[in-house]
């Protein structure tokens, strides 16, 4: 058989290894040992569970460098008890890395969210985003009297973050954690891709016993920013 031709330039996407170069370069530059100490330790004191969206980046918007937040993202940050991807990060941050918070985030505008409750067919995906559908009919009162637009979905993509955070703390990894006397703290944010801030949602639960008073509060609250 004829030996295959190598793929078109444009197919290996030469400017992504071009700006690859650029950054290590400069990272060399402003920290000439920082690969090296990056390749020696992993000591993330966070465990960020986000949407995959790509205006969402979790390091850039907290500020922090490679190697001090644990990542795990999927479509609309949702956390189900099934998914062993999204358990098996939770449980690697926790048990392993032993992080001290882990932290839902959500985002508005988010398409997963908005897609959820227009409950438009797209394949696959459906599936997934039937949780956030199962969010929307656990608040439908609520949600129905805001009468549609901009301002229910944004609902929506809090009170997802919300639900999301309790799954967390359901989990038998978090509840095996603190049983031990681990001390790790469940919190649920949101981002505004507007302003690049996030806000927190006032549930955050450090044991078993928090969960059920800190969703009250939470559903109850609208969210307040961060820095406030």
């Amino acid at each position: 058989m004829p030996a295959s031709s190598p793929p078109p330039l444009d197919r290996e996407l030469p400017d992504l290894f071009d700006r690859n170069r650029a950054w290590a370069a400069a990272m060399v530059r402003d920290e000439p040992d920082f690969f090296r100490k990056l390749t020696h330790q992993q000591t993330p004191r966070y465990l960020w569970i986000g949407c995959s969206d790509s205006r969402v980046p979790a390091n850039e918007i907290v500020g922090l460098a490679p190697g001090e937040m644990f990542v795990h993202r999927n479509v609309a940050n949702v956390v189900v008890h099934t998914d062993l991807n999204c358990l098996s990060v939770l449980q690697y941050a926790v048990e392993v890395l032993e992080v001290e918070h882990v932290i839902v985030c959500g985002h508005y505008g988010c398409g997963g969210v908005r897609a959820a409750w227009n409950a438009r067919p797209l394949g696959l995906i459906d599936n997934w985003l039937r949780h956030v559908q199962d969010v929307a009919a656990r608040h439908t009162g609520e949600l129905q009297a805001m009468g549609g637009g901009t301002a229910l979905t944004d609902r929506l993509c809090e009170l997802n973050v919300v639900e999301q955070g309790v799954h967390l703390c359901r989990t038998t990894i978090m509840q095996d954690a603190w049983r031990r006397g681990r001390t790790v703290t469940v919190h649920a944010w949101i981002y505004s891709l507007e302003d690049g801030l996030l806000r927190d949602l006032a549930f955050t639960a450090s044991n078993a016993a928090e969960v059920a008073h800190s969703y009250e509060r939470a559903v109850r609250r609208r969210p307040t920013l961060a820095a406030s």
